[in-house]
């Protein structure tokens, strides 16, 4: 048998090769792959998904931690290096600390995960301890009156503990994501860069996306990364990370602050998409491949999981995905249509 022609009985380990990189037509090399565990959430954000009527997926339907860790297996033959993990909301799930051990066990060099951080403080110490390194807290207001009408739930003080809880635990270093909506929290960029800066965490800005599931983005409602980055220089300069210091493939520009006082993120994700370097994939709860975030079509991985498909099977259905990827998302082109799922049911 070839390395190629993995046995269903014997998956992937570390050292095997599945046939070399997962490359496109235009030449990205794909190593970072997101695995959705649920499309289920506490939360409905407004940028996110509808106040009411959301319809989640039968949980017959949500592949288990085993067949995930087996997709991820493959993606580590095919030269992925970093998982992350994101939902809906993944500490929903039962047992995802187990998820996480299988998935450290692969060897992956980083192993992170996105979370609205209303489970984390109590599930922070297992975490860490089945081999996670690194989480990402989404936080959209730093004021206690303004956070629950953003995310139509929750408060405030327990995303606070959350960051306390991982810090604690040692999943750093600690990024906080804030989605910047125009008239609605785009008052609170310096507050934001303050709170970076005195706890030493990095907050990430991100624009806002047409991704929403009540379908109400408009252009107008997005803040542009300029203006982001413009707004907290005056108060506090900052300079481009740049050569060693940055990595290309990241989604964020990182600047420093001059004064040495850490750092920011910006994901200008619709003024200035990244596509050229984008190097990520996605696996959703339901099992399929998204080679885009703003991707109409998908590579179905779930039916060659439950029919007795081999390794080499779901390893072409990788490859099949990168192969069918475009040069862009689209955005800003005319044509353009939103992706049929919302940012809850694709996973981040």
């Amino acid at each position: 048998m070839s390395s190629v022609r993995v046995a269903l009985t014997r998956r992937p380990s570390p050292g095997d090769d599945l046939g070399g990189a997962l490359v496109d037509r235009f030449g990205r090399v794909h190593r970072d792959l997101r695995i959705s565990v649920t499309d289920r959430c506490n939360f409905r954000c407004v940028y996110c998904m509808p106040e009411e009527g959301v319809r989640f997926l039968p949980r017959a339907q949500i592949l288990s931690y085993e067949e995930l860790a087996r997709v991820a297996r493959v993606a580590y033959g095919l030269g992925v290096r970093r998982v992350r993990i994101t939902g809906g909301e993944p500490l929903v799930r039962r047992g995802v600390d187990s998820f996480v051990e299988m998935l450290s066990a692969i060897g992956f060099e980083d192993l992170s995960m996105t979370t609205n951080g209303t489970g984390l403080e109590r599930q922070a110490p297992r975490l860490a301890a089945a081999g996670l390194r690194r989480v990402n807290i989404s936080c959209d207001s730093l004021r206690p009156e303004r956070f629950p009408s953003i995310r139509r739930s929750g408060d405030l003080a327990t995303v606070l503990g959350a960051m306390d809880a991982a810090e604690r635990a040692g999943l750093s270093p600690l990024k906080v994501n804030v989605v910047v909506l125009a008239g609605v929290n785009d008052d609170e960029l310096v507050d934001f860069a303050r709170f970076g800066r005195e706890t030493g965490r990095i907050v990430r800005f991100i624009e806002y996306m047409p991704l929403d599931g009540a379908g109400s983005w408009e252009r107008e409602s997005v803040v542009p990364a300029t203006r982001i980055v413009e707004e907290i220089s005056a108060h506090w300069p900052l300079e481009v990370l740049a050569g060693s210091d940055a990595d290309p493939y990241a989604p964020a520009t990182r600047y420093r602050f001059v004064d040495g006082a850490g750092e920011i993120g910006v994901i200008p994700t619709v003024t200035e998409p990244f596509c050229g370097t984008c190097d990520r994939l996605r696996v959703t709860a339901d099992g399929a491949i998204r080679n885009c975030l703003f991707a109409n079509e998908e590579t179905p991985l779930k039916t060659l999981l439950r029919s007795g498909a081999d390794d080499a099977a779901i390893a072409l259905a990788f490859r099949l995905a990168v192969n069918a990827k475009l040069p862009g998302h689209g955005i800003n082109d005319p044509g353009f249509l939103r992706p049929r799922r919302s940012m809850s049911m694709i996973g981040g």
